[in-house]
């Protein structure tokens, strides 16, 4: 009887924990969120000197509160699954880790508080919230996309570094170093500065020449601006055609539920088990 409640307890825990479907588990999830922007808002308010100064012990309480909080909440992570490894070396489970030790390590060490800025990292939990996972594959493909695109984009880079040489030793001659144009580095510097329309204005072409070609570098910054976001967005469209080709049509709709076992997560709705580990997906 006592094993069977004690499987019930973490069971029930769990679902509150792992899952957002649930009301519990929704409840949880935007109280955890809340508690994070808490904690980032914090540290951000700790950093202005003369609010440091002012409210430093009610900042470091709060930071306190939040800590305890969020190592209470890691522990309980830890112990309401099979195979705690399997969290603790996790994505998540390092991110929690991460945000929850450095303001014990602060006690010791001097400078590691800021750490708990990784705080903000947390954040991407709210992927399971709004169940956002599902649109993931978009990411998927754009990384596809660039993948297959990167010997094009790096042929096309290389073109724009010897444009930028070519064009700078062009300006080191025509401007010369009583224009700015001191050396051929510092040319090249201002030619991919300009080609790349960012324009800092250090330095500037000063005769008729000069200006003219720097015109024409500024006209050409643009067309190459164009160019990468042309060959990967062709990438894309056909990374996206040849994944909608092989997808089979999946009506059943999939849920936040997490497997107490393995910590699989997207299962149908109507699943009994685990995808990933066959594990019984119900409370015993």
């Amino acid at each position: 009887m006592n094993n069977h409640n004690k499987r019930d307890w973490k069971s029930k825990l769990h679902e509150i924990i792992y899952e957002a479907d649930t009301p519990a588990g929704k409840l949880f999830d935007i109280v955890l969120l809340v508690f994070i922007l808490a904690s980032i808002l914090l540290v951000m308010l700790e950093s202005v000197s003369w609010i440091d100064a002012k409210y430093h012990y009610w900042l470091n309480l709060g930071e306190w509160i939040v800590t305890i909080l969020f190592t209470i909440e890691y522990i309980a992570r830890i112990i309401t699954v099979k195979k705690p490894l399997k969290y603790i070396f996790s994505f998540y489970g390092i991110v929690d880790f991460l945000s929850t030790v450095p303001k014990y390590l602060s006690l010791i060490f001097m400078g590691t508080h800021a750490l708990v800025a990784l705080r903000a990292l947390r954040l991407l939990r709210i992927f399971r919230i709004l169940k956002l996972a599902r649109y993931l594959g978009a990411s998927n493909h754009l990384t596809s996309a660039i993948k297959a695109s990167r010997a094009k984009i790096s042929v096309f880079l290389f073109a724009v570094i010897i444009a930028a040489i070519i064009f700078g030793t062009l300006m080191y001659l025509i401007e010369g170093e009583e224009n700015g144009f001191t050396n051929i580095p510092k040319s090249v510097y201002w030619c991919i500065v300009t080609l790349t329309t960012v324009g800092f204005g250090d330095i500037a072409p000063q005769t008729p020449l000069g200006q003219l070609i720097a015109a024409i570098i500024m006209v050409m910054g643009y067309g190459i601006i164009a160019v990468p976001t042309g060959i990967v967005s062709a990438e894309y469209t056909k990374s996206s055609n040849d994944s909608a080709k092989k997808k089979e049509s999946e009506k059943a709709k999939l849920n936040t539920q997490s497997c107490q076992n393995c910590l699989a997560e997207n299962h149908k709705d109507n699943a009994e088990y685990c995808y990933n580990c066959g594990h019984n997906l119900h409370l015993e």
